[in-house]
């Protein structure tokens, strides 16, 4: 085994990452303030997918289990810190982060965590 880079080439801070069941290529990356970055094979490759929302800091990804093209994002970085960057609210995709609609919370500044239920694809945070 041989350590490689598993995640986009930027410096910072990354406080949340999630994969995708059944397809072990996919993966989801948010950095504190550099939004949300997917790859499709396994990390040797990474596209930005949330450059277009008016918030960059995220603090929490989540894919719907019962459909995989289903990805929330939680705005706004939950650690404590003097840079603290905050957030907008809650984001929704339904193309797998082509495009994104916005849910709401717009003053919860910081979402650290998102359920999402695997019957209905409701998100709690």
């Amino acid at each position: 085994m041989r350590w490689r880079c598993i995640g986009p080439f930027r410096g910072g801070r990354t406080v949340a990452i999630t994969g995708v069941p059944h397809q072990p290529n996919l993966f989801y990356i948010a950095a504190v303030n550099g939004g949300v970055w997917k790859t499709t094979d396994t990390g040797h490759t990474w596209e930005p997918i949330f450059d277009s929302q008016d918030t960059g800091s995220v603090g929490a990804i989540a894919v719907a289990p019962s459909d995989p093209s289903t990805i929330y994002i939680g705005s706004g970085e939950g650690l404590q810190r003097p840079d603290l960057a905050t957030g907008n609210g809650v984001y929704k995709s339904t193309d797998a982060g082509k495009t994104w609609t916005h849910l709401g919370l717009p003053d919860a500044q910081q979402i650290t965590a998102i359920l999402v239920d695997p019957k209905t694809r409701i998100a709690f945070s």
